[in-house]
């Protein structure tokens, strides 16, 4: 699986870290690279065009709060970024909403909880069956 990561400044420092406590993901870095004033809606960009394009399965996004940049990658039609705070959420992301987005707060979580969040985020499967149809339902019913 192909999975990109991206950050702005806020979230630099645990997306190094992730990184390196899952050398094994075949990481896609969309930056960025130091803790130097960054804009979420860039680098939520990047990431949301690479996965809608065909080039990445899944990404994660980080920023400050996470909040930000879970709202910047909701609005490509196709991503569903998910913010998760809690093992139950990143659980719930996968099973029941097919997430292809994970967010995160760099400044709201500590290192070992991000990692169980990923962690889940990888290895969650979704559920499909009914939740299939709801999913479905997301672009349709959002068409304005």
């Amino acid at each position: 699986m192909k999975t990109g990561i991206s950050a702005d400044h806020g979230g630099f420092e645990l997306k190094e870290a992730i990184r390196q406590e899952f050398k094994n993901i075949d990481w896609v870095d969309f930056g960025v690279h130091s803790p130097e004033p960054a804009d979420y809606p860039d680098k939520a960009a990047e990431l949301c065009r690479a996965i809608l394009s065909g080039q990445l399965d899944r990404g994660i996004l980080i920023c400050g709060t996470g909040i930000g940049i879970s709202i910047a990658a909701n609005r490509f039609r196709g991503i569903r970024a998910a913010l998760c705070h809690d093992v139950f959420t990143a659980e719930m992301c996968r099973r029941h909403n097919n997430a292809n987005v994970l967010a995160l707060g760099g400044r709201v979580l500590d290192k070992e909880m991000a990692f169980r969040i990923v962690r889940l985020f990888f290895d969650t499967p979704f559920d499909g069956g009914r939740h299939e149809k709801r999913i479905e339902k997301i672009d349709t019913v959002t068409q304005g």
